[in-house]
């Protein structure tokens, strides 16, 4: 219809044309009428002409701009808490000007081609975050491996609270020792206090290795026992336990890779105690919605030795096994641990309806889903 427009082809027939060809009257002189004004028939923006809720321009070269200044721990909630202070200082609400939402951001960095979009990855909203609900409950420890200048390697120790995201530690070592475990737990106790739980993995650095007589053999353990506190190692082969610093690795070792490679441990610490600073102090965290340096100073209580942590979504039982090796956390939620287990006190975390199930010396024993339609949940399932 439009080709036939278009070359000025005569149409004797209008009506049988268009229903010889299944077109409509008013569509053909519609197309004829936009033709022979405007010489050919081009679709049309459907773009509204006016768009009120749209991203005014001075914020989105804002976002723009704080992409690439905060590389590379440029993400949209840090961008929003930059945002906020630049809101203030130039006065938005004045100008109409307000902070926008992070999926808002989101949108404004993949339009300028700064995000490469990744739809299979799994969105942050169907995680279910645990975290103790005091800080000082609980410490994370684990050390990571960063290389000098030269290419030598050398260690990092960091010990992490799991309720604020402090970082009360970060300490230089030239390897994954004991005694570097025992220098950043004691840097931890010294500058926030000692806790009443400490979380780390099954490395050597803290168990003592595959020799050692149980974690009391470990030096690291001893250290936490004279503090007072307990030691839990996490499951083997499970590094999610210990998400928390796990994770926190990654912020460190982006921040060093904009920094020239450090000479040598002094170089390195050095280096530690400005990052140690600017984590705490000035970069906003999205798990606790603000610094964790705010988020310690504002809480109302903290825990320590001696006391039991509090968890907003699990809770701690300390059971006694009788002696065929059962345990028993209430109506309906008996369980067996086995005869190795017999006549010994267990801590046992629930989450929901996940209970996993500790050694005196932290060590994980092993964990069962709750089946609310059984008296008796039966063995435990091996931690490994």
């Amino acid at each position: 219809m439009d080709a036939t427009i278009t070359a000025g082809i005569t149409v004797g027939n209008v009506s049988q044309w268009c229903r010889e060809h299944g077109v409509n009257r008013r569509t053909y002189y519609r197309h004829k009428a936009r033709i022979e004004a405007e010489g050919s028939w081009q679709p049309r923006s459907r773009r509204p002409r006016a768009s009120p809720g749209q991203t005014p321009a001075a914020v989105e070269a804002e976002i723009i701009r704080l992409r690439t200044e905060l590389s590379p721990d440029n993400g949209a909630d840090m961008i929003i808490a930059e945002l906020r202070a630049v809101a203030d200082q130039d006065g938005w609400a004045r100008r109409g000007l307000a902070v926008p939402h992070r999926s808002t951001v989101n949108k404004i960095l993949k339009r300028n081609g700064l995000v490469t979009p990744q739809p299979a990855k799994r969105p942050k909203s169907s995680y279910r975050r645990f975290a103790y609900a005091r800080p000082r409950d609980c410490y994370q420890v684990d050390a990571t491996e960063v290389k000098l200048a030269g290419g030598t390697a050398a260690v990092v120790f960091d010990v992490l609270d799991d309720c604020t995201r402090l970082l009360a530690a970060a300490v230089a070592s030239d390897a994954e020792t004991a005694a570097g475990a025992v220098a950043a737990l004691n840097a931890a106790v010294a500058a926030c206090g000692a806790p009443g739980i400490i979380l780390s993995d099954n490395g050597a650095a803290f168990t003592g290795g595959p020799r050692a007589a149980g974690a009391g053999a470990s030096a690291f353990s001893r250290a936490v026992t004279a503090l007072g506190s307990r030691l839990i190692h996490s499951s083997p082969y499970h590094p999610q336990t210990c998400g928390k610093v796990e994770r926190h690795h990654q912020t460190l070792k982006k921040w060093l890779a904009t920094r020239p490679a450090p000479a040598g441990l002094s170089d390195l610490q050095e280096l530690l105690d400005a990052y140690r600073d600017w984590y705490n102090n000035r970069r906003h965290h999205t798990a606790v919605k603000t610094t964790p340096r705010a988020a310690w100073d504002t809480a109302e209580t903290r825990g320590g030795p001696g006391q039991l942590p509090r968890q907003d979504d699990a809770t701690i039982h300390q059971l006694t096994t009788d002696r065929r090796g059962r345990a028993c956390m209430g109506p309906g939620i008996t369980f067996r641990l086995g005869t190795g287990h017999a006549r010994t006190t267990v801590t046992a975390i629930r989450d929901h309806d996940r209970i996993t199930v500790y050694t005196s010396t932290g060590d994980p024993i092993g964990y069962l889903r709750i089946d609310y339609g059984k008296k008796y949940q039966g063995t435990l399932k091996p931690a490994a």
